[in-house]
């Protein structure tokens, strides 16, 4: 059947795997017979190894099993490698009347007492053994005495049968025939030639037979096929598929023209017989899903507990020797556990000392150790590819305590975000703990095999330094050795400081090592002779080393009771290298050395199939193989699988199978063999070379026909075959990633030195990007990025690792998807794709190629528009907690503490982007944190009324103080914490008292308690000398002794009359507080008095003292002023102040005092440089919320809000950007755009009567027009090329483009009356001013020189005592104008006529009208569009969006074709609606508010807060009249229209809303007022 099996080989096993591959499953051929010659294929171990075969398929096949070609031939029958001793004796007995044959069989056979019972083993025959003629074959030998035995009724038929079966009989006895075996996945394909036995005798027809010795055919051997064939046609005819063939001469060439139709039926049967038992087994699995109760996307999890079940009930099988007292020991530890806090518990030894073991054993004893109900969650890591990733093994962990304890899954942005995970896995113990009636054990075993652990690397960053009660976490870790890191232990030293947490394994003894390799004997059902067992236990005199002695069990099961056994080795190592020396001299030092280095240089082990094929492409090992024997296809080359199979029957229990990806990886089971192979095997070139071979395997360079050239020993010239590889495609289906090949191609590409590939194809392919962040999320992308830049010098590299970082917020908020990633990397790396096309410039190319064949509405990025890498924004981090309402630094640690608003403290390093402690201290909202103690500790002040001191590294809670008395809710919310680490005291102040408790025990020291009539505003410690300083509503000043909190002295505040203390900074050194009052002074106060230093315009909200107090920083309304220290305290610094627009509510001193970040409450952040005499420096990205805390650390700053759980770190030392990538610097948001985005036009920075011309493509200002008077807001002409610049005077400026220097002014009709806002019609032939209540109408039209600006055309007034907010003109003076309460009108100037439209819930902030003059579109601060009939003045759409806590529409317009309207809104987002019926098509998150949306002719500009202009093409594929819902990736998002007239819809048009999703039904609210307009 040789032909057949190249038949299928070709072409219907290479469909079945690509069937199977788009299923997410493995496909493995085990076809021992292939490339082997004939005298293999008889031996009698082939038997074995092919039942072995069948049943390894049997247990892990969900679809085809076994596969049966069943011809003319019945085949050899083999010889048995064993005979039981009363088999034997029977046998014996029947040859006594045949001496000569008696002596045959007695000589290849040797009694071997060690088995249990003795057996007789088959013995190879001797070297150069004569055969005379009379002697008769040993098969022949004993199937006449079996045939006697059984006459003599000494032995059963099914005896007798074993020694007249041939191997294909075997096969289908295991595989169909024996009782209870099930035929599911069998299938049996009977080729019966027609007429053969008309020609026995031709020579064409002998190939296909049996034959004897003489050439003869073998009757005996065609009778026993035909049995056999009957017996499957009666017992199993629903398996058999029979292909007739006609006879010819030639019936066995494949270019026989019969015979070539058979194979392709043959291979099209194959293949549908396939496909349905894969498809039977998938719904069966899924089927026995549902019954256990188990939701199909949890599936992966109940397979995951599965492994690590039973490696459990594996390792309970084996004997545990010499632990019983440690596991006493353990046990007391955990109940030690139970009604207090206590660190995890941490068991290290040797690498083989039996860990594992002792960890099972434990798990599996928890209740009975605790001596109460416990939910135990045991992991042996390493036993499944999910347990050592860093990401999927605490996302198993949480899904599996939630459902343990019946609470809440971890939501879908948890799972995404290792950072947020670990904090909710923290959450959940404490959760756990909270459950009195039952505890929770966590057993970690072998935390070394985490993949990436090295030095300086957390492990576990969710593990908990400190357990709550009931919560017991035992791990496990390595001691280490003389070659070998012990990265896991020294980490988990440096997070657990108590060293009693730490409990070494030690060697077992000399007994119960002794004991244990007995119940291993026993139980494998072997002994030992005396002479053998003295020798072994001379050879291990004091062994405790359970690894070591398994390796010593390994030796000793193989010895024969006549084996004169060879020296043992004294330890482990040694063991292992004699170990892979016997594998050498059985199977040749090639074909070890490589088979275990492949299997040790991947990442995560190999499974059958990919070694499999990796050994057909080693030309090296396949000239070898093929040394004496010559392959049997012309036309395909693969590695003889019966080598391998043989290799890995000797490797046993050193080769472990690891469930992973749906299919088993095998890997080395031992670490002592993996570092012995690595010595061995992969030391010099050899290493390069293995990874090489895997790199391209893993590429798929060789797959899918693509023949490679080889030169054989016994041919001698180059032959190009293929190898019949698996193909390697990113993609196995639309929702199936080949996650084999993103895990393992990048490193091993590195590690061959094929750096340019690696750059080239993945790092800077964009294809290969969006499939490892869609298969593996973000995380996994950067992962490895972290991998590979390390070892190349690449700048291209770097900033596409930087870009995708940056785009890890959008990733997370949208879900992965691959229109999201390619638009996020394009708008950031456009910016250089010139200056590095070679990676850059390709991967952008490469991007926009697949945004331009999106079958979905998409926005493509034409230019960069989001912050590129190289920027001061370093992180974007997100916690699983509420807005966060305190920070400090912990610069010698380099963590970061929070207090947030629902009582959490947590601790991240920043650096590393993950939360280091996740604690739910307190009760209330934690109003303040300080680090002291170098860093190593911190105090945290909560609303609940207690200070809890913390260990930062241990993240252990020292101190709990309770400051007494009731939470009071009309007490003024003032309070101030400081720590005096000198005296160790800690001080409180609250309101009208102040305590001060020891450090180091928590005994109050004393309490002061001022007069509840006149509370005190502000509080200080002074350290010069050390007193307390307060400062009360009534301006009173007390200073009070830091020792004893004795009054020292009372005084009225001389500066300041009339006012209360708003806010105040302690100049510790000079024993003074600088405190700012209700009417804007500010004042330097001491214990001897008080002098006024500045009176300010408004209140003082902010006051922020340098670190060394040589720079004051006073904030009032939206304005900060710098002040300089001198001798007489403060001077001011600058000449102007620094300016926001809203409210300053924070600022941070940079480094070397040479700049301040100021933030204010319209979210914005700016960096000014104090060298620079307040130049602004940059911008930075907010949180999307006021910030209310900035901290720094060197020139690392970090923001948070109270209204966020995001906080961002910025290194300011970036926050100058030049170039194309230096962005404009408005922060008025009045930005106006011409010559197509290349310049943009805004309010001078710190001098509002200057509009400055910002060059888009230089980064840098162009020129400045000079105003009479602050510029409210600005519009452009491009026709015209005209520039409006509406003015607080009510003037309104016009500045031809072309000629910047001539200026038109047209005055204001009223005076006093600023410009709120104007709008030109799309024609640009009208110019509509809007002041407060009044709107001008202007024509413009052309003019030589310049264009002429008549009118005003038409005047008139609201007559409403509220302000118009935004306007809107047509081209025929159609006014549309809404108010800041939320009214909309449609003035006709022409006729005087006013249409009131429907009234938003609050202020209106944008109205567009539509190109064609028949529409109009209204948006307003609640978030809700409204697209208008112009002729009817009826609502015809209303159309929400709410995507964030922050809601509302900044501005939006249509498309120059009316079809669309391109909307943004206040989250930092851009929506596109479909004009017809108001379906959302598309959302792109900006991270940045939109000032204005400008259309281009196919799609648009818009300018941001930010200082970027995105420039995008709006892209709707014709057939998708019925996208995709928008939102569907969002984790918390929600749209919603409302069809107001849907009869005048076009028909069949439809809603593209989500059918899940429900329409939004808003009441109809009439306009609140009537009005009456004259026109004047």
């Amino acid at each position: 059947m040789d032909t057949e099996r190249e038949a299928l080989l070709l072409s219907a096993y290479p469909e079945v795997q690509a069937f199977c591959q788009r299923h997410g499953l493995g496909f493995e051929v085990v076809d021992l017979r292939w490339g082997v010659r004939e005298a293999d294929v008889s031996d009698y171990t082939m038997t074995e190894l092919c039942l072995e075969e069948l049943s390894r398929c049997q247990e892990t096949s969900i679809g085809p099993t076994f596969v049966a070609l069943l011809g003319d031939r019945y085949g050899p029958c083999p010889v048995p490698g064993l005979i039981e001793e009363r088999e034997w004796e029977a046998l014996a007995g029947s040859l006594r009347a045949r001496p000569r044959d008696l002596e045959l069989v007695a000589r290849r056979f040797q009694r071997d007492e060690n088995a249990v019972p003795p057996t007789y083993v088959l013995q190879e025959p001797d070297v150069g053994e004569a055969r005379g003629p009379e002697e008769a074959s040993l098969a022949s030998v004993l199937q006449a005495g079996a045939l006697e035995a059984r006459r003599l009724g000494l032995l059963s038929q099914e005896q007798w049968h074993r020694y007249h079966r041939s191997v294909l009989e075997w096969e289908l006895e295991v595989g169909v025939l024996r009782p209870g075996a099930a035929a599911r996945g069998v299938t049996v394909f009977l080729r019966e030639i027609r007429d053969l036995d008309k020609h026995l005798l031709d020579e064409c027809a002998l190939l296909a037979l049996d034959r004897l010795p003489d050439g003869c055919p073998d009757t005996g051997a065609r009778g026993l096929l035909q049995r056999l064939k009957e017996r499957l046609a009666e017992e199993h005819p629903e398996i058999m598929q029979a292909h007739p063939l006609p006879w010819s001469r030639d019936l066995l060439n494949p270019k026989n023209k019969a015979h070539a139709r058979y194979l392709r039926g043959l291979g099209e049967q194959f293949v549908a017989s396939a496909r349905l038992q894969i498809l039977a087994g998938l719904g069966e699995r899924g089927a026995g899903l549902g019954a256990r109760g188990a939701p199909r996307d949890q599936a992966w999890l109940f397979e995951e507990l599965r492994v690590h079940q039973r490696r459990q009930a594996a390792e309970a099988a084996a004997p545990l020797c010499g632990r019983q007292e440690l596991l006493a020991r353990l046990g007391r530890r955990l109940r030690d556990g139970e009604q207090r806090p206590h660190p995890p518990l941490v068991l290290f030894g040797a690498p083989g000392v039996g860990k594992t073991a002792l960890l099972c054993a434990l798990a599996g004893g928890a209740p009975g150790l605790l001596g109460r109900k416990a939910v135990t969650a045991l992991r042996v890591l390493g036993a499944s590819g999910s347990s050592v990733d860093p990401g999927a093994l605490p996302r198993s962990l949480a899904l599996q305590l939630s459902l343990a304890f019946g609470l809440p899954p971890p939501p879908g942005p948890v799972l995404a975000r290792r950072g947020r995970l670990a904090q909710f896995l923290q959450a959940l113990l404490h959760a756990a703990a909270r459950r009195d009636c039952e505890s929770l054990v966590l057993v970690l075993d072998d935390v070394d095999a985490l993949d990436g652990l090295g030095p300086g690397r957390d492990p576990l960053p969710w593990l908990p330094a400190r357990c709550p009660p009931r919560v017991h976490v035992v791990l496990s870790a390595c001691s280490g050795g003389r070659r070998r890191p012990r990265h896991a232990l020294d980490a988990l030293r440096a997070k657990i400081q108590d060293a009693d947490a730490f409990v070494e394994v030690p060697p077992l003894a000399a007994g119960p090592g002794q004991d244990l390799v007995r119940g291993l004997l026993a139980a494998a059902g072997r002994a030992l002779s005396p002479a053998q067992q003295a020798a072994l236990w001379a050879w291990l005199p004091d062994c405790g080393h359970p690894g070591r002695l398994r390796l010593a069990f390994e030796e000793a099961r193989r010895w024969a009771s006549f084996t004169v056994p060879a020296p043992l080795a004294g330890t482990a190592e040694e063991a292992t290298h004699h170990l892979c020396a016997r594998l050498e001299d059985a199977h040749g030092q090639l074909l070890v050395s490589h088979v275990l280095g492949y299997i040790a240089a991947s990442r995560f082990g190999l499974s059958e199939a990919e070694l499999k094929d990796v050994l057909s492409l080693d030309d090296e090992l396949l000239c070898e193989a093929y040394r004496a024997w010559t392959p049997p296809s012309r036309r395909l080359l693969r590695f003889p699988p019966l080598l391998w199979v043989r290799l890995r029957r000797d490797l046993g229990l050193c080769l472990a199978r690891r469930p992973a990806d749906g299919g088993q990886l095998l890997t080395l089971a031992h670490r002592q063999l993996a570092e012995v192979v690595s010595v061995r095997y992969l030391s010099g070139p050899e290493r390069a070379q293995r990874h090489s071979v895997l790199a391209d395997f893993f590429s798929g360079a060789w797959s899918q026909g693509t023949k490679k050239l080889i030169t054989l020993p016994l041919v001698g010239v180059p032959l190009s075959l293929d190898r019949k590889v698996a193909p390697q495609p990113l993609w196995f289906s639309d929702s199936v990633a080949n996650e084999r090949r993103l895990q393992e191609l990048p490193r091993h590409l590195l590690l061959a030195g094929r750096t340019r590939e690696l750059r080239q194809d993945l790092l800077g392919n964009v294809s290969w990007l969006a499939c490892r962040a869609l298969s593996g999320g973000a995380e996994a992308l950067l992962d490895d990025f972290d991998l590979c830049t390390q070892h190349l010098r690449c700048p291209e590299v770097g900033l596409i690792r930087e870009a995708v970082r940056l785009s890890r917020p959008a990733l997370e908020l949208r879900g992965t998807e691959k229109s999201t990633l390619y638009t996020e990397l394009l708008a950031r790396l456009l910016f250089f794709s010139k200056s590095h096309p070679a990676l850059v410039g390709q991967l952008c190319q490469q991007a926009q190629s697949w945004l331009r064949a999106c079958p979905h509405p998409v926005l493509v990025p034409l230019a960069g528009f989001l912050q590129p890498p190289g920027g001061p924004l370093q992180a974007t981090l997100t916690g699983c907690h509420k807005g966060i309402t305190a920070v400090a630094w912990s610069q010698e640690q380099r963590l970061l503490v929070l207090g947030t608003h629902d009582g959490v403290v947590a601790m991240w390093d920043v650096e590393e982007e993950c939360p280091v402690h996740f604690l739910p201290a307190h009760s209330g909202e934690v109003w303040c944190v300080r680090v002291f103690a170098q860093g190593a500790r911190a105090v945290s002040a909560s609303t609940d009324r207690t200070l809890r001191v913390w260990g930062l590294l241990s993240g252990q809670q020292q101190l709990s103080i309770w400051d007494g008395g009731a939470a009071n809710s009309t007490e003024p919310q003032t309070r101030s914490l400081h720590v005096d680490e000198a005296k160790q005291v800690l001080y409180l102040a609250s309101g009208s008292k102040i305590s001060a408790w020891a450090l180091e025990t928590a005994a109050l020291l004393f309490r002061v308690l001022g007069e509840a009539s006149d509370p005190w505003l502000c509080a200080a410690w002074l350290a010069a000398p050390t007193r307390l300083l307060t400062v009360s509503r009534a301006c009173v000043v007390s200073v009070w002794s830091a020792a004893s909190g004795a009054l020292q002295g009372k005084q009225r505040l001389s500066s300041v009359r009339g006012e209360t203390p708003t806010c105040a900074a302690p100049l510790h050194k000079q024993g003074t507080v600088v405190a700012g009052f209700s009417n804007g002074s500010v004042s330097l106060i001491s214990s001897k008095g008080d002098r006024l230093l500045e009176k300010l315009p408004e209140a003082v909200g902010l006051v922020e003292v340098s670190e060394d107090g040589s720079l004051l920083a006073a904030g009032f309304g939206k304005s900060v002023r710098i002040f300089l220290a001198d001798a007489q305290g403060f001077q001011r610094f600058l000449a102007t102040d620094l300016r926001h627009e809203d409210a300053v509510e924070t600022a941070v001193f940079g480094p070397k005092n040479n700049l301040i970040v100021t933030a204010s409450r319209d979210a914005l952040i700016q960096v000014w440089s104090l060298s620079e005499q307040g130049a602004l420096l940059g911008l930075l990205d907010g949180v999307g919320a006021p910030l209310g805390t900035l901290v720094r650390a060197g020139a690392l700053v970090v923001g948070a809000s109270r209204w966020s759980s995001t906080f961002r770190a910025w290194d300011v030392s970036r926050a100058r950007q030049r170039g194309a990538c230096a962005p404009f610097p408005d922060r008025t948001g009045l930005t106006a755009v011409s010559h197509n985005g290349s310049y943009v036009y805004f309010p001078g920075v710190g001098e509002k009567n200057q509009v400055t011309i910002w060059d888009l493509a230089e980064g840098e200002a162009r020129g400045a027009l000079d105003t009479s008077s602050e510029v409210r807001c600005l519009e452009v002409a491009e026709q015209t090329k005209l520039l409006f610049a509406g003015l607080v005077s009510g003037a309104v400026l016009v500045f031809p483009l072309n000629s910047t220097q001539d200026v038109l002014c047209i005055p204001p009709p009223e005076a006093r009356k600023a410009v709120t806002c104007m709008a030109l019609s799309k024609e640009e032939e009208r110019l509509a001013v809007a002041y407060n209540n009044m709107v001008l109408v202007l024509g413009v039209g052309p003019g030589d020189p310049c264009p002429v600006v008549d009118g005003p055309t038409f005047t008139f007034y609201t007559q409403l005592p509220d302000t118009i907010a935004t306007v809107a003109v047509l081209a025929d003076s159609r006014v549309a104008y809404g108010m800041t309460h939320g009214d909309l009108f449609l003035y006709e100037c022409a006729s005087s006529k006013v249409c009131p439209l429907e009234a938003h819930a609050s202020r209106v902030s944008c109205v567009e009208v539509s190109h064609g003059g028949q529409l109009a579109v209204s948006g307003s601060e609640e978030g809700l569009l409204c697209l208008w009939d112009l002729g009817t003045c009826q609502c015809k759409l209303e159309m929400s969006y709410m995507g964030s806590i922050i809601r509302g529409v900044q501005c939006v317009c249509f498309s120059q074709d009316d079809k669309y309207l391109f909307s943004a809104w206040r989250d930092g987002s851009i929506l596109v609606w479909r004009a017809l019926d108001g379906s959302l098509l598309t959302v792109q998150f900006v991270h940045a508010v939109v000032n204005r949306i400008i259309p281009t002719a196919n799609g648009f500009l818009a300018p941001t807060r930010q200082g970027r202009l995105i420039r995008v093409r709006f892209q709707c594929p014709a057939a998708s009249a019925s996208p995709q819902d928008a939102l569907q990736n969002f984790q918390k998002a929600v749209w919603m229209v409302k069809t107001r007239r849907r009869e005048e819809l076009v028909a069949g048009a439809g809603s593209a809303q989500d059918p899940g999703s429900e329409a939004r039904e808003k009441e109809t609210n009439p306009n609140k007022r009537s009005q009456v307009c004259l026109l004047l």
